[in-house]
């Protein structure tokens, strides 16, 4: 992982490489990065490995504050899946939807900063507590898999309201993995979430069979920065060929889909399809949001 000077957005700088290469290691995923010092991601190391190949990369956290010289001061991985572990491996989902033990993202907000919520893929949605960064513990843990088919994306708290947004990630084409669903959790006890309630899915019979992959994705995630859109009730997220939609949670026991966009396919798209990726929404409600083949960026006025 690279860190660069960007106060010259036309030349950047690198200040420093941070190595998260390893004879396991497929490197670094998602990135966490909103308190000037704390950089928070899904990575493998050389010194990490796993008793699965899939289970490679797992919760790091770097301390940042001199972007010269970073250094990890915590990491936490899901107990039995890396060789020597005390705690035997999990039990896995069947090799079709098996798609590893692993961190996907890892959230921190300036509200919470005693909190880490991380969706681990196949392993669930957790809620670490790292007020001690060098021993980091589990606070809760929420899993649908089995019987569903795995890839928890997301975990996005709405705080105010003792919410969770989960999210799925849809990772086969044509509906061989669905359903891949947004889901709502009552958080109110925290060391017990209960689902209460999905969103409203993009309809299967319209979407599933269009081409390429058809779910669940991104959701924008109220990043706490002056720039982004931030909603406890407003969610925004990315269904590949179905699009971005936006749902109302104001009653979070019947969830409203209140806008979408679905563009028609892109020029030479090996999909046949539009295969919306990512999502962000800044703090005018413009919708930045891109195709992962040959799509492109889509830029969209978020009107509700």
């Amino acid at each position: 992982m690279d860190l660069f000077d960007i106060s010259k957005p036309e030349t950047p700088r690198l200040i420093s490489h941070f190595d998260c290469s390893g004879p396991y290691s497929r490197g670094v995923h998602a990135v966490w990065f909103v308190d000037g010092r704390y950089l928070h991601m899904s990575s493998g190391s050389a010194d990490f490995q796993p008793r699965n190949l899939l289970d490679d990369q797992f919760y790091r956290i770097l301390d940042v504050s001199n972007p010269a010289k970073p250094f990890e001061v915590g990491r936490w991985w899901y107990p039995g899946t890396r060789e020597g572990d005390e705690a035997p491996p999990p039990e896995r989902l069947t090799q079709k939807f098996d798609t590893g033990f692993r961190a996907h993202n890892t959230n921190v907000f300036p509200n919470r900063p005693d909190r880490a919520y991380v969706g681990y893929i196949d392993g669930g949605a957790f809620v670490l507590d790292i007020a001690d960064k060098s021993n980091i513990k589990v606070v809760s843990h929420w899993n649908h898999s089995p019987p569903f088919n795995g890839f928890i994306h997301t975990l996005l708290p709405l705080f105010d309201r003792n919410l969770w947004v989960v999210s799925d990630e849809c990772v086969q084409d044509n509906g061989a993995d669905w359903p891949k669903l947004v889901w709502v959790i009552d958080s109110r006890n925290e060391k017990n979430p209960v689902p209460i309630g999905t969103f409203p899915a993009p309809p299967y019979d319209a979407f599933a069979k269009r081409g390429g992959r058809f779910g669940a994705h991104n959701l924008h995630e109220n990043l706490p920065i002056s720039t982004s859109f931030c909603s406890d009730t407003l969610i925004i997220g990315s269904f590949f060929n179905a699009g971005v939609r936006v749902y109302d949670t104001t009653d979070p026991y019947q969830v409203q889909e209140v806008a979408y966009f679905v563009p028609g396919a892109p020029k030479l798209s090996p999909a046949g399809a539009i295969q919306l990726n990512d999502v962000f929404v800044d703090e005018r409600r413009i919708v930045y949001t891109m195709d992962r083949f040959t799509g492109g960026l889509y830029i969209l006025e978020m009107n509700v």
